[in-house]
């Protein structure tokens, strides 16, 4: 493949206590490229995605980002952050700060920006992810699909190199998870690089460049959503997918 590489995960093991959480785990991104982490519960795919920014400290390999293995703390691990956009499953916004407020914030703290200049550029994103009218609210007026698009707002306002999705829409309704994801479609049409940890099956046929299957701690498959779809080459994963696209 000739995408450069953005992130590197070379043999990365991870362990709770005698879990063994990830084992093993080879996974390179290239810039652009969206892919899909898909397996059942408690697979390593939320630690998986959590360790790319250190959110999750590993304890053995190697993880790099843009040619560079990842800070162990302090400044230059908060720079990382910036870097590599997060979005969780509960939107962790600021309760007591308006829409605007919590868009705006990280570019000040992190990237130094003066207040007038983030409060554009987070007017900017409202209006991309169709809240522009919302800016003056708080979290909880408004629905949760709303509250998750103003996390990608804020994750896109650091202007990461990388966006992280874990799990964005499995807290959401399901007439919400529709708004979550079409929001994160235009963003993988326009080669924001992702890595989308998700249930939303459809997603994966329709937005990946590739789609990684994990089950207990380790990469099963990675493969293009066609062929993983149609003749998935484990018995793992034709399980799995026959469970989950039968209903």
């Amino acid at each position: 493949m000739a995408v450069d590489p953005l992130i590197e995960l070379r043999d990365v093991n991870k362990y709770y206590g005698e879990l063994h959480v990830l084992q093993d785990i080879n996974l390179t991104v290239g810039k652009g490229e969206v892919v899909v982490v898909i397996g059942p519960s408690g697979s390593g795919k939320s630690t998986l995605c959590r360790a790319i920014n250190r959110l999750e400290t590993i304890a053995s390999g190697t993880i790099n980002l843009d040619g560079r293995a990842l800070p162990e703390e302090g400044s230059a691990l908060a720079r990382l952050r910036a870097d590599v956009g997060m979005v969780f499953q509960s939107f962790n916004l600021f309760a007591h700060k308006t829409v605007l407020q919590n868009v705006s914030l990280g570019q000040i703290k992190v990237r130094g920006r003066k207040k007038e200049d983030a409060d554009t550029r987070s007017r900017q994103l409202l209006d991309r992810v169709g809240l522009a009218d919302q800016a003056a609210k708080f979290p909880a007026q408004l629905s949760g699909g709303q509250q998750q698009r103003v996390a990608i707002a804020r994750a896109l306002a650091m202007d990461p190199k990388a966006l992280l999705f874990d799990e964005p829409t499995s807290a959401l309704d399901p007439e919400m998870i529709n708004e979550v994801l079409e929001v994160m479609r235009q963003l993988a049409g326009e080669g924001m690089t992702m890595v989308v940890v998700t249930h939303e099956m459809g997603f994966a046929r329709s937005a990946a460049n590739r789609v990684v299957f994990m089950s207990d701690g380790r990469i099963i498959e990675d493969r293009v959503p066609d062929e993983f779809f149609t003749d998935p080459h484990s018995d793992r994963a034709r399980d799995f997918l026959s469970k989950i696209l039968t209903h």
